[in-house]
Order: structure tokens, then sequence, then C-alpha cells
């Protein structure tokens, strides 16, 4: 029969010794009321909609999302929590729910306040907008400028600086010594005014090196040269100087030793004469360029003129000072040795001019040569 329970015991050897036969007992209405009075009514719960029972909102947040003064936030309770940070106090907060109740009080209801956040948001985004575009105008606006300045500081830079145009100005008088010097040659034979007239060459062809690596070395930088090509002023003056040295000083001492070893008679001097009269004004003026823009630098460097000199500071310059400086003395000691073998009748002292203005480039050269390596050094 359904509800009745039978029970069975065994002995040892698992033989049945009694058989028990119960009925359950019979559950009254009242027992049943007691049962349910103990068990809690569960509250139904809507997991759909937005919970803020025990939400909280710090007054910044507050303030920020809802809109509210705080003077508006001073009538909620407050609720201390533990802060954030391991040193710091406990913070005030308020409950979501009090905030948002707050809100729509103040605004009239919560799509006001929605709209009213929405036209912020908008203008926030508007304001930002044109920020951004003041800031991309302006950045354009200098980037232009610096590459207007940059292309009007090539411009000024270059050949036409101080010491680009004492380089020009250096090119075109040794470019018309070399060629008046060289018919002069041609006309007496002397050796001396030969050795003058390789010098006013060399001289020429060092310095249209020069302005080649002056007019390079203010090139802007590039992926192949990231540092730039300043330092092609100090290179290109160290080729001068070799120039100087082997060609120059090279010729000068071989066209002397060949007048020692064969002297040939000396014809009528006076047309040589006078183009070295006419190369002492031309490269004294060249030098008095030279050393009034070699002062007008060591004075913006505030340094002594020969400190200056011996620093390299200003390659170009430099070897410009440093030529015409021995072509003067070149043209002085050939003169007189010319002078004496007219006077003597002996061309001997014609050859040995040679090899003195040969001494004279090679020394100029030498100083040159390091000077220029001790600046690329550094």
């Amino acid at each position: 029969m359904s509800g009745i329970e039978i029970k069975t015991e065994t002995n040892e050897n698992n033989v049945v010794t009694k058989v028990t036969i119960e009925k359950p007992q019979t559950v009254t209405s009242s027992s049943k009321q007691a049962v349910a009075s103990q068990v809690k009514k569960r509250l139904l719960i809507d997991f759909s909609a937005s919970y803020t029972e025990r939400n909280f909102i710090t007054p910044m947040r507050a303030m920020t999302e809802y809109l509210l003064k705080q003077s508006d936030l001073e009538s909620l309770p407050k609720v201390l929590r533990r802060s954030p940070y391991e040193s710091e106090p406990p913070i005030t907060v308020y409950y979501r729910k009090d905030v948002e109740a707050k809100a729509v009080e103040v605004w009239g209801s919560r799509e006001a306040l929605e709209k009213e956040l929405l036209r912020r948001e908008l203008d926030r985004r508007r304001y930002e907008q044109d920020v951004f575009t003041v800031k991309r105008r302006l950045r354009n606006y200098r980037r232009e400028m610096s590459h207007k300045r940059l292309k009007h500081g090539v411009e000024e830079l270059g050949l036409k600086t101080r010491s680009g145009r004492v380089v020009l100005t250096a090119i075109g008088i040794n470019g018309c010594n070399f060629l008046f010097k060289l018919c002069a040659w041609f006309y007496t034979g002397s050796h001396s005014l030969f050795s003058e007239c390789i010098h006013s060459l060399a001289d020429t062809v060092n310095q249209v090196i020069l302005a080649y690596g002056i007019h390079k070395s203010v090139q802007i930088a590039d992926p192949d040269h990231p540092y730039g090509y300043t330092n092609m002023r100090y290179v290109s003056s160290l080729i001068s100087g070799v120039g100087i040295f082997c060609v120059g000083s090279g010729l000068s001492f071989y066209h002397g030793v060949v007048g020692i070893l064969d002297p040939q008679p000396l014809h009528d001097l006076f047309w040589a004469y006078f183009v070295l009269g006419g190369a002492v004004v031309s490269e004294g003026a060249t030098l008095m360029v030279a050393l009034s823009a070699i002062r007008k630098g060591a004075k913006e460097a505030n340094m002594p003129l020969t400190e200056y000199v011996m620093r390299s500071s200003d390659p170009s310059v430099n070897v410009v000072l440093l030529e015409d400086t021995a072509a003067v003395a070149g043209v002085v000691v050939a003169a007189s040795c010319m002078a004496i073998s007219q006077y003597t009748g002996n061309p001997l002292p014609d050859a040995i001019g040679s090899i003195l203005v040969g001494t004279i480039l090679g020394c100029v050269a030498s100083f040159i040569i390091l000077s220029n390596v001790g600046a690329l050094i550094g």
C-alpha cells in the first residue's frame, strides 16, 4: 500500500528474524501552517532594470554626469567609504539613486538633463575641433615659415657670406694674375716667373675647390648625411692644402732644380717686372679683404686674431689669407731674384728664387693641412 514502510532485521547468517510494518504519521493542517510560517518569502527582482540601491558616486562625478552644483549635493545623505589609495583617508560618496532624483528635481525631467548633456557634449567636441584646426593651421604655418627661413638662410649662406665673397674675389684676381704671369713667362723665360705663374694657377684651382666646399657646406641634411655637410669646408680646405703642396710647391721646386742644372739666359725683364708689380697690388688687395674678414670673425668670436687663425675657425678665409700672404712674399722673392740675375748676368739666382717660392708654398700648405686635419678630427 502507498505510504506503508516495511523494516526487516537479520542475524549473522543473513536470516530475517523480524519484520516491522509502520504507517506514516498523518500531517494535519495545523502542522502545515506551522511549517509554512517558518519559510521566508523571497522578493522578486527585475534583473532587466538598473539597480542603484547600493551604488555610490563621488561628488565630482555627480557634478559632471548629472550637472549638479556643490550646493545641490549638500542636502543629500553622505556615506564614508574606504579610499582606493592605501594612505588616504576615507572618501565621501552619495547614493546614485539620490543623485539621480536630485538631478531630475533640478532639471525638471530626465529628458531635459539628457538634452543638456548632449548639448554640452556637442559644444565640447566643437571646441576640440576648433582647437585641433587652429593647432593644425599653426603647425602648417610654422612649417611653411621654417622652410622659408631655411631657404632664405641657405640663399644668404654659402658663397654670399663673408667667406664666400673673399674666396670669389680671390678666384677672380688670381685667375687674372695667372694669365698675365703666363704671358710674361713665355716672353722672358724666367724660372722665378714660372714659379709665380704656377703659384697663381694653384691658388686659383684651390680657391675654386674652396668655393665648392663653401657652397656644399650649407646643403640641408639628408638621409645619406643626417649630420649635414658642415665639415665640407674643412675637407675642401684640406684638399686645397694638398693641392698647393703637390702642384704649387712641387712644380716650383722642379723648375728651380732644372734652372740650376741647365741654366738659360734671361730675356728682357721689363714686362716681368710690370706683371709682378701688378700682382703685388692685386694680391695685396685680396690679402686686405681676407684680413678684414678674419678680423670681423675674430671680433664676433671674441678671440685674438692669431688664435682665430691658428684654430682654423674660418678655414676658407684662412686659406685665402695664407695663400695671398705667400703670394705677396713669393712675388717679392721672385722680383728680387730676377733683379739679382739681371744685375749679375747670372741666371742662377733666378732658379734659386723658384726654389724659395716653392719652399714658401710648402710651408703654407703644411700649415693648412695640419690645421684642417685637427679641425676634422676634433
